[in-house]
């Protein structure tokens, strides 16, 4: 589909209107990316069936636009970006990644310094030519090189929500055919990793040939790195590679569980089998020469007398032990949310109306959202102040009336500021069904100090909810440093909730966090950090997040019907 690719353009687009001091035109382009880097459906498809007119009817998407995308479907560019590219031929992606540059320092570092990618603003920073520059200083060009060395640590990888559609696609591509039996992903995209790097892709049957020669037919690629009887290598044209290996449905099991790793999990699994006279391998679990199992996972599992492990788990951190002892987690299940406490919409900087997330998340099978739109502080999105929060709230309880099945709770994403108080009235705030507080500036504060500003905000008693607690971005931005134990300590004290954001880029608290939450009875929600609507669907890659923290279902609020939900909140009577 070329969504991806116009998104990207129009994200670009964007940067250049911002670098340019253009109003309002940015926040219009990226509305329009977003919508379309998550719609289910083929911008193609749509012009081709329904032209022009048809690209109109897309939230977001005006006449301008339309022309944009059309021009890019007949062309395969845009002459108004090229414009922008020619005047200013700088990799503004590549440069935005990096964590402190923005599109305005963009426009200046290529002015002044002829910086154009990301090797160009290394090498100025190690020069001392940053400091030069207006409302610049050392600390923040340390900042930047710290910036540009955690960049290049994911070089290589893609965010879990990046890759995750394309690696539904090849499977269904491969399911499709009449000589597959079976096909799974396996690797680090079955553990769900944050981020992933090749894909192994694990398919059974009796026509290996055919199936690598008709995958190969039906997706688009870069080049084919290796092709063998029975496995091919490729570069897909999304920058990753893929790994297709074909086996005989006997040893699928044993495949798949080899395959999906982790080589700690695999290693240790192998020393246990030893010690019990067996061998496991790829082609499944031998007591001598006689294989005992190998066609299903749970076979393997179960000949080396321990409890089936889900993928998520399998990473060498006691859960071989447990599931001998049969004392593995009762994971949460997909699919089991209730509600989703974290949605942007058209009020500040989401790309839909309240309505139709609303919509959106009843269609997904959700019965409450809370509308969670930003406030004063960040003004770049249009951040709601008290007055603006109380004529939404207004709005919401019409909506409520309007719409039946799904429930829309009045809520806010507060700022914290740096010295932890909070940028709304507790006046308003009180008004509120579920009130999120969440780190937006200042991430590189000393860790007691940041510890002790974000305490304070929890300890509000207004504050339900603290939204991505580390404001991490991954590959973009290292977590904030925080004395986790203390905030753990007041979050059960107060009753705080602590957030597992399922946005791809954030996926915080991280996994290590969520399972030290969990055995210290920290209550927990997840929640998709939708600025679009089909954002909503994220919520997959938070319940993977939790699955991987060892969480259960009793661990994460939003799975219990909204009375119980609402319930569970803060007394806002009560002073911390």
């Amino acid at each position: 589909m070329k969504n991806t690719e116009i998104a990207d353009l129009f994200f670009r687009m964007a940067a250049y209107l911002e670098m340019e001091g253009v109003a309002f035109k940015p926040q219009a382009y990226e509305r329009a990316a977003m919508t379309l880097e998550t719609m289910g459906r083929d911008i193609e498809e749509i012009y081709r069936e329904e032209g022009k007119k048809g690209l109109m009817e897309i939230q977001g998407i005006g006449a301008s636009l339309a022309d944009h995308i059309e021009e890019f479907l007949k062309t395969g560019t845009i002459k108004e970006y090229e414009a922008f590219r020619k005047r200013m031929p700088v990799d503004v992606e590549e440069l935005l990644s990096v964590e402190g540059v923005g599109p305005k320092l963009v426009k200046e570092l290529w002015e002044k310094l002829r910086v154009a990618n990301v090797d160009d603003l290394e090498r100025a920073a190690k020069e001392g030519k940053l400091q030069k520059l207006s409302r610049f200083g050392a600390k923040r060009e340390q900042n930047i090189l710290q910036g540009i060395t955690f960049l290049k640590k994911g070089q290589g990888r893609k965010t879990l929500g990046f890759i995750y559609p394309y690696v539904e696609e090849y499977v269904r591509i491969l399911k499709s055919l009449d000589i597959t039996e079976e096909a799974a992903p396996a690797g680090s995209f079955r553990r769900m990793k944050e981020t992933v790097g090749d894909v192994d892709i694990l398919v059974a049957s009796k026509n290996a040939q055919q199936v690598i020669d008709q995958f190969l037919a039906r997706v688009p690629y870069l080049k084919i790195w290796g092709k063998g009887d029975t496995k091919v290598s490729l570069r897909a044209k999304q920058g990753f590679n893929i790994d297709v290996r074909v086996v005989p449905m006997e040893t699928f099991g044993a495949a798949l569980q080899y395959f999906t790793g982790s080589k700690e999990h695999n290693v240790r699994l192998r020393a246990y089998a030893v010690g019990k006279g067996l061998k496991v391998s790829e082609y499944g679990v031998f007591k001598g020469n006689r294989r005992i199992a190998g066609q299903t996972e749970q076979e393997v599992y179960e000949a080396l007398g321990m409890q089936y492990i889900e993928p998520e788990l399998r990473e060498d951190t006691g859960e071989i032990e447990a599931a001998l002892q049969r004392k593995l987690p009762d994971v949460i299940p997909y699919g089991s949310l209730r509600g989703d406490l974290q949605i942007q919409t058209d009020w500040t900087d989401g790309a839909h109306s309240i309505e139709d997330m609303a919509k959106e998340a009843k269609a997904q099978g959700l019965s409450y959202i809370a509308i969670t739109d930003h406030t004063r502080d960040l003004a770049m999105t249009n951040g709601c102040d008290e007055k603006k929060l109380l004529s939404q709230m207004r709005e919401i309880d019409k909506i409520n009336k309007k719409i039946s099945g799904i429930t829309i709770l009045k809520g806010a994403e507060v700022n914290i500021r740096k010295d932890g108080s909070l940028d709304i009235s507790d006046e308003v705030l009180a008004k509120l069904d579920v009130v999120g507080a969440s780190v937006h500036s200042h991430f590189r504060m000393p860790k007691k100090e940041m510890t002790e500003r974000v305490v304070r905000a929890i300890r509000s008693p207004h504050v339900d909810i603290l939204f991505h607690p580390t404001g991490r971005l991954i590959q973009k931005r290292e977590a904030c440093e925080l004395d986790m134990d203390r905030i753990f300590k007041v979050a059960k004290e107060t009753g705080t909730v602590l957030e597992i954001n399922a946005y791809p880029d954030r996926l915080d608290l991280r996994d290590a966090d969520i399972r030290q939450a969990k055995q210290q009875g920290v209550r927990m929600v997840i929640d998709s950090d939708a600025h679009a609507v089909d954002h909503i669907k994220f919520l997959r890659f938070g319940i993977a997040q939790a699955r991987r923290g060892w969480a259960e279902k009793k661990d994460i609020l939003n799975t219990k019907p909204l009375h119980e939900f609402t319930a569970s909140l803060k007394d806002k009577t009560k002073a911390f």
